[in-house]
């Protein structure tokens, strides 16, 4: 069984090379091809539909739509080229550290 580190590794290398399939052949090349908005617009659709599926309190749909939202930020990070793992570095930086005082700090630093 891999590791959900592993998943998300591969599911970034499988988008990274779509980029270079046609728009024609692939959903992945098709949103790279439309330019950086329309991943933003895909982005901000399915944030919608997993807070409409939280307000529903249907936890099979919320874990349906927290997946398509996952997928559509990986593909967020490959359009930058950024690996999932500086996702992770930056949770695991957070990891044991209250979110109001992280969020303070945050605030400080982009002032």
């Amino acid at each position: 069984m891999m590791s959900r580190q592993e998943i998300m590794a591969d599911l970034y290398r499988l988008i990274q090379e779509r980029k270079t399939h046609s728009s024609d052949e692939s959903y992945v090349a098709s949103l790279y091809a439309k330019g950086l908005d329309k991943v933003l617009s895909k982005i901000g659709e399915e944030a919608t539909e997993l807070a409409l599926a939280g307000k529903g309190g249907e936890t099979d749909q919320v874990v349906y739509e927290m997946a398509d939202l996952w997928f559509h930020c990986l593909v967020l990070l490959g359009f930058y080229n950024l690996e999932p793992e500086r996702v992770f570095l930056e949770l695991e930086r957070r990891l044991g550290t209250s979110g109001l005082k992280e969020k303070a700090e945050r605030g400080e630093k982009h002032r």
